[in-house]
């Protein structure tokens, strides 16, 4: 695909004062509809490049340079303003510790309210409607009572779906998840995964799903990108990454998952809630291929 029918394709390279190098012309590529899994350890490059596509990298004092074509444009190349449009209206992020990314000094309704009319002018009414109308999206209530509890009122669960709603308030195109399940209990991990795989498919939304978790990923995504070392060392479907895998990195990856079928609560292999069928033919996973039976599959 070209950068014209791609979501996003870019190349780029990241440095902080102290750790020269975290990106090293790394070069990645998504499609429109897609679920991209982005697997590295810990201090691989992961949320550098999170905050890289978000032009957000010198909060941190750090420092990127190369191209972010997204939607036919180069974001290296827009004003600060014009980024600040783009945030939060075509891209959204989801952060890993919710409770800590809510302000617990305003309702859940104000937070909502506020991350709405960063990027539209309307009526209250228009702000409600669209406000509880993402609330039950999530699967949450969409009630007045809701709105006006305080972040220290919610579980960590619910305090994950209020991050999710605000993040896609304004339907963006792509949506950046960054560990977004690691600071959830295993049941709450597995309604999130579910909820970002409706939201895909109910929505159309791209989501960049960045994790260490192999089998998360390899439940969620129609592709996954190896980051190692700041570099991308293999990228394809799940048959592909956990069925052959080409780099020795990866194979050492598949080798050290748990042997065995994983099962729901029922002792039955988790399913697929994700069509692959809604995907391009180009980022689909071949029909030929068979992803080992201990992998979980919603894209399957």
């Amino acid at each position: 695909m070209t950068r014209t029918t791609s979501l996003l394709s870019l190349c780029l390279s990241a440095d902080y004062p102290d750790r020269p190098n975290v990106l090293r012309t790394l070069a990645l590529e998504m499609y429109s509809g897609e679920i991209l899994g982005l697997i590295g350890q810990s201090g691989s490059g992961k949320s550098t490049l999170a905050l890289a596509i978000l032009r957000l990298l010198h909060l941190h004092k750090g420092k990127q340079r190369g191209e972010i074509w997204f939607q036919g444009r180069n974001l290296m190349g827009v004003s600060e303003r014009e980024m600040r449009s783009v945030r939060g209206r075509e891209l959204g992020l989801v952060l890993q510790s919710p409770l800590s990314a809510l302000n617990p000094a305003l309702r859940i309704g104000t937070q909502l309210e506020e991350a709405w009319r960063a990027h539209v002018k309307g009526s209250d009414d228009a702000a409600r409607k669209a406000i509880l109308e993402t609330l039950l999206s999530v699967s949450l209530p969409a009630e007045r009572s809701f709105l006006r509890r305080y972040s220290s009122q919610l579980s960590v669960g619910q305090a994950q779906r209020v991050i999710i709603a605000m993040a896609i308030l304004h339907r963006p195109s792509l949506l950046i998840a960054d560990e977004p399940t690691s600071a959830l209990d295993t049941i709450t991990q597995s309604e999130i995964l579910r909820l970002f795989a409706q939201l895909n498919r109910e929505l159309r939304m791209g989501i960049l799903y960045i994790s260490h978790d192999l089998l998360s990923v390899a439940a969620l995504c129609h592709r996954i990108a190896i980051l190692h070392a700041g570099q991308i060392l293999e990228c394809g479907p799940p048959a592909q990454i956990f069925g052959a895998p080409q780099h020795v990195y990866t194979q050492k990856l598949v080798a050290a998952l748990p042997r065995g079928a994983l099962l729901d609560s029922d002792g039955d292999k988790v399913s697929s809630v994700v069509a692959s069928h809604e995907v391009e033919e180009s980022v689909k996973p071949s029909v030929e291929s068979s992803i080992p039976d201990q992998i979980p599959s919603i894209v399957r």
